[in-house]
Formats: C-alpha cells, structure tokens, sequence
C-alpha cells in the first residue's frame, strides 16, 4: 500500500526550484502580470495548475492551454466557481488584487488549503540557478520605485548583475527564472503583497536588506484599517539579516523596525535630511553622508553624493532626497562603493510622470505629477513648490482628503478639482480654506477632462506661478492608470499653450467656483 504524504509535510520540502513539485494541485486566483508569472512557473515545476479569474479575453488567456494549465471564467467571483470547488486545491496562490476580505480568499482559507502569493513561491524556488541572489526589500506609502530603482542603478554602477522587480512590473518570479541569474535582487512590495508573505516558516523571507520609507494612511478599502495597513508594512522588515532601513522622520517606520523579528546581527539604519548621528545617513553641508557602513563611524562619515549632483538628476526635492537616502543605505549594506553610488546618482533620470516638468516657455512651471496618487505624496509635491495652482482628485480609496487640504494651502493660489470623488476635495476647502479660488472640472467625457482641467488652471496661473497635477488619488475611475493620466496632462498642456504662434494662449473667463 503507498502512504500519501501529508499535505502540510509536502509543502514544508517546497523550498527549492530541484524539490518535487510534481502534481501538486495549485489555484491560482488572478491572471495578471503576476498571475501568469505564477501560473508558468508552477507548470513549468510539473504542478497541476487551475487559474480563476473574471475574464478571458487577454493574451496571457490564451497562452494558459499552451503551458500545461487550465482556466476558470467567471464574471462573477462571489462564490468560488464549481470546477475551482472539485479541483481540492492543496495550495492557492493569490494575486495582489484580491484583498483578504475577497469571497474567494475567504473560502480558500477555510477549505484548509494553504495561501501563498506570488513572493513566497519566488523565494521557495529562487535557487533555480547556481547564482543564489541576495534580497533587499523596498516598501513605503510613497517612493518605493524611485527607491528601488535608484538602489538598482547603484548596485549596476558597483558591477553587480542586478534587477529591479516585483511591484515595480517584473514580477519576482521572472526575474528567479532569468538563466544567468543575478547577484541582487531589489524587490518592490506593495503592502497587497507584504500582507500575503509569512512571518515565519518555510516560506518565509530571509532578506539581507530592507526599508520602509514611510507610512501613511492609503488603501484602506482593501485592508479595513489603518492598522493593519501599518502591519502590512511592518512584515517587510521580519527576519532580515544585515540592515533595517528607516526613516528618522517618519516615527512609525522606527516602531516597525523596533517591533520585528530579524536575524542576530541585524542593525537598525537611520536615514533623513539632517546631520546623521552615529550609524545613520544624513546631509552635511550639502553632502550626502554614510555614518554607518565605515568602522571609524564615531569620528567619520563617507562622502556619497551632493545636492548639486541630485540637482542635474531632478533628484534635489526633499522626498527625493530621502528616497536617494534610503537606497543608499540598501547598497551600502552590501558593501555597495561609495563612487559607484555617486556615478547612479549622477546618471539616473527619475520615472515620467514622477515630479516631471512638461517643457513650456510661458513662464509658468507645469508638473506632473501624478504619480502622488495619495495625500502623502501629494503633500511632498505641493511643498516643493511656493504658488501653486492644484489640479486634484480622482478615487481616495477611503483617505480623508481633508487633513492635506488643511495643512498644505497655504501656498496654494487655487484648486482645479478631477475625478469622481471631487466633492469630497470641495467640501474640505469649504471648511479649511474657503478663500481659495476652487474650480470643479464637470466633465462626463474622458478624454475632455485633462483640457478643461489644464484651461481652467490658465485662467488663474500666472508667470513665476507652477501648475501641479498632484491628484493625491487613483486614477481608476477617468484613466487607464496614473500614467495615462499624467500623459494626457502633458498633452493638454502642449495643446493648450501651442495654439497661438507666439506661445501665448487667450484668456477665457473663469467658471464659476465650486462652492
């Protein structure tokens, strides 16, 4: 008689990319980037893999039957469909969209089955190549792109094979899969995904570096609660081996340090604008400066980079400079050279539609930036700037807009308000600050709001004056992404000013102000 191996045995052994993954019957819940990534790989181990999701009209759809795996339609994921129910899945990997509140997660929780996402399976079979890399981690409310990418770019410089992945689009688990492997992975977390990963166990993550930048309150609809949005976050830093990275000025980033587990040896890292005491990073007269990574730290700091050199790489705004903090930290960490951090720096360009100057010549600075699709990164933008006129709104996901609007108008000339929940920005100038100019863009058709929006903030800018697209909300409900939404400012802004020979545009009448 043969004796099956137990299922919670079986999965204690799935630590490698060479252990026996044959057969393992695995759902996977979405078919997204990091849906099909997972999908590919399971069926490339010799899984049996089942994929749900509410649509099959994609490519990645089409590609499932040529892998070796089977898809699930429907629309409607309220109950768990009928084959997903006989498939008696031993493990269900779910995609970062599905909140844990989601019927499906619910039900696949108590069918006993195990719950992974798709970093946990990356860092069970992340030794496909002889190259085993290390793993520095990168999450925050805002910034963890810039961050992961300019650390990327330091570890390049330092001449470490290297990839930027995970929440930044590249999914882990292409990245595991690469041939030649890498040196250093640098992985981007949303807390979506932070929420998924374990704490301890097999699967759990044993990173050499890791940071949070920031916290503050964003994507409360999928979590529930501030607070266990703040727990999400905090998982980044369980069990890391060399540093916790921090942010001096952001206090509940040293509580999550000060409340994780790590391995023996690991440091608590510091960074911020000031002058760095003993083991963390700073700015010294315009230098940026490791005390922490040198062994004469009680007398000595390393030169890294300079505000100048940050300034030719549109890097100088304070949150930048935090974020250029932070990743130097992570590179440092692992013995990441000094020169080789100001050579990054020197040559790196930040993301479009990340603090981007559309180029005009009417004498007015045009930004967009509508990569802040939350207040707290709109309210480092607005304070990069001195008179601004605000183009705002879209969808909060259950963030109070008002605290931004009541702390952050003081140079604020006037509001141009987008976006389904624009109302919500209305009333929180009403009360906070009833003397700004407020303008509603009422626009059914998409395509027309970026023009009227741009229009309307002409009438009220003049020279000396920026015009800041900083939504400090998601984009969902009028554009594709913040990309989309960003792109079709910049095309209305050129459309706009480009349509007199002189550069100039005519000046219409304002309308009337939303309360």
């Amino acid at each position: 008689m043969t004796v099956g191996i137990p299922t919670s045995g079986r999965l204690d052994g799935l630590v490698s990319w060479h252990a026996d993954w044959t057969g393992l019957r695995v759902a996977v819940l979405g078919l997204g980037v990091s849906g099909f990534s997972v999908a590919d790989t399971l069926a490339e181990l010799g899984a049996e893999v089942l994929v749900v999701a509410p649509s099959g009209d994609s490519d990645a759809a089409g590609l499932l039957p040529v892998i070796g795996a089977r898809l699930v339609v429907q629309p409607d994921l309220t109950t768990p469909p009928a084959e997903l129910v006989e498939f008696d899945a031993e493990v269900v990997v779910v995609s970062p969209g599905f909140p844990p509140t989601h019927p499906l997660v619910v039900w696949a929780s108590a069918s006993g089955a195990a719950i992974w996402g798709d970093v946990e399976l990356a860092w069970r079979v992340r030794d496909k190549t002889q190259r085993l890399a290390e793993w520095v981690l990168v999450t925050g409310t805002n910034g963890k792109t810039t961050t992961t990418q300019l650390a990327a770019a330091m570890f390049a410089a330092d001449e470490r094979t290297v990839a930027a992945c995970g929440n930044i689009g590249l999914p882990v688990l292409d990245a595991i899969r690469e041939p030649d492997g890498f040196d250093v992975l640098v992985v981007e977390l949303s807390s979506h995904q932070l929420h998924y990963l374990p704490l301890e166990g097999p699967g759990s993550l044993r990173p050499a570096a890791t940071v949070c930048l920031n916290v503050e309150e964003d994507h409360l609809e999928w979590h529930g609660s501030f607070e266990a949005y703040r727990a999400s976050k905090g998982r980044v830093y369980a069990n890391t081996r060399v540093a916790c990275i921090y942010n001096r000025a952001d206090e509940t980033t040293r509580e999550l340090v000060q409340e994780a587990d790590v391995q023996e040896g690991c440091r608590a890292v510091g960074f911020g604008l000031g002058s760095p005491p003993i083991s963390d990073f700073g700015v010294v007269e315009g230098l940026l400066v490791d005390r922490a990574f040198l062994a004469d730290r009680q007398h000595r700091a390393l030169e890294l980079t300079s505000i100048d050199t940050l300034r030719g790489s549109g890097l100088a705004a304070d949150h930048l400079v935090e974020d250029v903090l932070a990743a130097s930290a992570l590179a440092r960490s692992l013995d990441v050279a000094p020169d080789s951090i100001e050579l990054a720096v020197a040559a790196f360009r930040a993301d479009h539609h990340r603090s981007e100057i559309v180029p005009t010549d009417d004498g007015i600075e045009w930004v967009d930036d509508s990569k802040a699709t939350n207040p707290h990164a709109a309210r480092a933008s607005l304070a990069a700037a001195s008179s601004v006129v605000w183009i705002v709104g879209g969808l909060f996901k259950g963030v109070d807009i008002a605290p931004l609007v009541r702390d952050e108008t003081a140079h604020v000339k006037a509001a141009v308000l987008i976006g389904a929940d624009r109302s919500e920005v209305a009333e929180a100038f009403r009360r906070h600050a009833p003397g700004i100019p407020v303008f509603e863009v009422d626009e059914a058709d998409t395509e027309r709001v970026m023009p009227e929006a741009v229009r309307l903030a002409a009438v009220v800018a003049e020279p000396g004056d920026t015009v800041l697209l900083a939504p400090a909300a998601a984009s969902f409900d009028q554009f594709a992404d913040y990309g989309a939404r960003g792109t079709a400012f910049a095309r209305a802004v050129q459309d706009h000013l480009g349509g007199d020979s002189d550069g100039r545009h005519p000046i219409e009448p304002p309308a009337t102000p939303a309360g």
